[in-house]
């Protein structure tokens, strides 16, 4: 994920004026490039690795099969997954850095970012753009960049993962886990649902389209709810979800920076309003869904509240989503609410879309990282080989996204 630091202002958009500043905006940027401090990034890359080598084998858990390097277990699986993740989150930002250096623009080195004891280890990388973006292809070039390349990558991580796939009795070194080992002991194979009677907290990951395509060409590959016990599986499939995360077609994130590039501000802003209209339509239904049986339990009109606190939350989203055009927030919010009952009544099949944590994701687009693109420096058109790689990177992000990508069972 690139980072930018700086604001960009609005700019003449004669064409003598605007090339004149994108010359002199690029002399400066070739000229202007502070030293980096190589201390800062090495540091963090190393901090980073160790917390994901504790994390990845944390969560891989084969506790048995290493439990002879005693409080070190983790150790070779965490390996696995950590190094298999940092190759990704650094090629992924390495596209982007050597994009806005062949462009001579002033960018920094990848900031890796750490996350002791938690989650997978890592929030991933970003890297500092230190002055406006000079024009539309070069925007264009550095937002797919990255993107490209850690796609690249993490389909390498994933050919290899399943070409290297170890059999289901894998299962047989991890502790508990004893219907699910009854099982793969009797049939072979891990049943297609998890066995409620084991009472493990599972992690389970969305099925992607390139996921379930890869795995046809497998016997063995293993069901979502078992996928973070394999440790170079489970890098890979990360490496699509943060591509899939960064292509969202909004604001200045990658996909943002693409698609505006594509289509200009105006579609721009209308095709991410839709895509995040998309996200609290899931948000709305896994709300309904995951509270729903909750208050339920506690008293029924409990549960009715819920409704008008789903309906706040969405008023809240609206507003900012739709610069508060009162007529659309309104038609829209109705719209979401009436989803929302329906999956919980009529048609419960929406329920496959709904996820609850696109909540939190949406306060990111709508707080930080806004909907709409500001405009660069000079403004002409892609060329068709930009074109083509634009919706190569559609097709990538329809490839790698998933409605539901993590929860815990």
């Amino acid at each position: 994920m690139s980072e930018s630091g700086q604001s960009i202002d609005v700019w003449d958009r004669s064409p003598a004026h605007g090339i004149a500043q994108y010359e002199r905006s690029t002399a400066q940027g070739r000229a202007a490039q502070p030293p980096d401090r190589y201390w800062l990034h090495a540091l963090l890359f190393l901090i980073t690795l160790a917390t994901t080598v504790h994390a990845g084998g944390i969560l891989v858990g084969r506790v048995l099969a290493y439990e002879s390097l005693g409080p070190w277990w983790f150790v070779p699986d965490g390996l696995r997954f950590g190094v298999s993740l940092l190759l990704f989150l650094s090629v992924h930002e390495f596209g982007h850095y050597f994009a806005a250096r062949s462009h001579g623009v002033n960018v920094s080195l990848p900031y890796y970012i750490p996350l002791p004891f938690v989650g997978i280890g890592t929030l991933g990388a970003v890297i500092r753009i230190r002055q406006p973006v000079p024009s539309l292809r070069v925007l264009f070039d550095i937002g797919a960049a990255g993107p490209l390349a850690g796609f690249i990558a993490a389909l390498g991580l994933l050919i290899v993962a399943f070409a290297t796939l170890p059999s289901p009795e894998m299962v047989f070194d991890l502790p508990g886990h004893e219907v699910l080992k009854q099982h793969v002991e009797q049939h072979g194979t891990f049943p297609d649902v998890r066995p409620e009677s084991d009472g493990e907290i599972t992690l389970v990951v969305g099925r992607t389209l390139l996921y379930i395509i890869l795995s046809q060409f497998v016997a063995d590959a293993p069901p979502m709810y078992e996928l973070y016990h394999y440790p170079l599986l489970f890098a890979g499939w990360l490496g699509l979800f943060f591509t899939a995360l960064n292509l969202l077609p909004v604001g200045q994130l990658d996909g943002g920076h693409i698609l505006y590039a594509l289509v200009g501000p105006k579609w721009h802003g209308r095709l991410a309003r839709m895509f995040v209209s998309l996200l609290l339509v899931s948000g709305a239904i896994g709300f309904a869904a995951e509270s729903g049986p909750m208050l339920e339990s506690i008293h029924p009109v409990v549960a009715e509240l819920s409704w008008f606190v789903l309906a706040g939350i969405l008023y809240f989203f609206y507003l900012r989503v739709f610069d508060r055009s009162l007529p659309t927030v309104i038609g829209v919010l109705v719209l979401t609410m009436v989803l929302a009952v329906l999956s919980q009544t009529v048609v419960p099949l929406l329920n496959e879309i709904g996820y609850s944590a696109w909540f939190i994701w949406t306060l990111l687009i709508v707080t930080l990282i806004k909907i709409d693109h500001p405009p660069t420096q000079v403004e002409q058109p892609l060329t068709p080989g930009r074109k083509t790689l634009a919706i190569l990177c559609i097709i990538i992000f329809v490839l790698c996204f998933s409605f539901r990508p993590l929860y815990i069972l």
